[in-house]
């Protein structure tokens, strides 16, 4: 089959690999039929490299037609349509059936420390074979898969493996009050559909900050009140701005929709690319002991939450020496929550605004849609923000 494979920093190419295959009575083969490009992709492309093998498959947004199921797996059948969650979990040890799949201790990879074990993304999360490919083999099938009805196109579905349940779980975790104000980091994908879960969530005031002129207007036109960075010479100008719209105070909730990738910091981002030029193993255990994220964002989130706050992250951070102005978090009594999505948790809740009316505009929320066959173009374009690009889906 034909799959995108991770080469080296900034370096993707589509490649024929084997098929997957059923492995476990838990397996189920899924033909894909869309993937998603996603942020945390780029971090791969960009970041993270120490973490990565090159052959090593990528992409954790599919969706696609069961072609085969194990044993085990006794509610899908060949022909169903389903949607894969980017975490891998079984639904019945004490971390699930508690509302918290990403730790779920059948699949935590134990010997990096980490969380439940990831689709296509780097040995820290078990190295599983991604689905931005043509086939996907999915452990614990029993449990992880979602299904979704025959008729919509894929678009209407297929951020249910990953953006909406993070977007959901970012406003979730802010614990906004019934029309309170909320101030959202980065409009990249998932900032970006948190703005719009906010807003049908209850908030009263969103404000969206991001640079890119693209993800600026999209944000605009479904009543978010922005801000472009490129205006204010400073983030103390910026925080003074919002606070202005919040008698003063700063928002009841910050959503940091940016993570280790924020512009500014760079002395950071030097470090970070050393690492990356460094011998995979050598790079490695310099970033898990030393490493370092770009804080601008979080910074500026702690600044600008009022007085008995939230923060509420959702950006990837993976520095393990950062900095943090913890008398400024004590002194404010600034609650934080953070954390990767649990999908299965929320998806429940999400059904409802994809069976109707498309509340969500999830039905032309990509700005691109290509061949897998392009992903290295892909990549390229979206790490560097080009043609508007906000979201890219890949169909094999």
């Amino acid at each position: 089959m034909k799959a995108v494979t991770w080469q080296g920093k900034r370096d993707v190419r589509v490649e024929n690999v084997p098929d997957p295959r059923i492995q476990e009575p838990t397996d189920a083969v899924v033909r894909i039929t869309s993937t998603g490009l996603c942020g945390s992709d780029l971090h791969l492309y960009e970041v993270l490299t120490p973490f990565m093998t090159p052959g090593d498959i990528l992409g954790h947004e599919p969706m696609g037609i069961v072609e085969e199921v194990g044993a085990g797996v006794p509610d899908l059948k060949a022909g169903d349509r389903v949607v894969v969650p980017f975490q891998i979990a079984c639904g019945d040890c004490w971390m699930c059936l508690n509302g918290l799949p990403t730790q779920c201790e059948t699949t935590q990879v134990t010997g990096e420390g980490m969380g439940a074990a990831l689709f296509g993304y780097t040995r820290l999360y078990g190295a599983v074979p991604g689905g931005q490919a043509e086939y996907l083999r999915v452990p614990q099938a029993q449990f992880g898969p979602i299904k979704v009805p025959e008729g919509p196109p894929d678009d209407r579905f297929l951020y249910l493996s990953d953006v909406l349940p993070t977007a959901w779980q970012a406003v979730a975790y802010a614990g906004l009050p019934e029309g309170g104000s909320v101030a959202v980091l980065g409009l990249g994908p998932i900032g970006d559909m948190a703005c719009r879960i906010a807003r049908v969530r209850g908030a009263g005031t969103v404000f969206g900050v991001d640079l890119v002129t693209e993800r600026l207007r999209r944000a605009r036109a479904r009543g978010v009140e922005t801000f472009d960075l490129r205006d204010f010479d400073s983030e103390k100008e910026l925080v003074t701005a919002i606070r202005d719209r919040t008698d003063g105070r700063g928002p009841d909730a910050v959503i940091d929709a940016v993570g280790t990738e924020a512009h500014g910091s760079a002395a950071a981002r030097l470090a970070q690319q050393a690492s990356g030029l460094l011998p995979r193993a050598l790079g490695s255990r310099l970033t898990e002991r030393f490493g370092v994220d770009r804080l601008a964002a979080l910074y500026t989130a702690i600044d600008l939450v009022r007085r008995g706050g939230t923060l509420s992250l959702v950006g990837i951070y993976g520095g393990m020496a950062d900095p943090l102005p913890l008398l400024t978090m004590f002194d404010k009594q600034i609650q934080i929550r953070m954390g990767q999505a649990n999908v299965r948790r929320w998806t429940d809740e999400i059904m409802p605004y994809l069976t109707d009316e498309d509340t969500l505009g999830v039905d032309d929320f990509a700005t691109h849609r290509v061949p897998l066959s392009d992903a290295p173009h892909a990549y390229e374009m979206f790490q560097r923000k080009q043609d508007g690009a906000v979201k890219v889906l890949m169909r094999p």
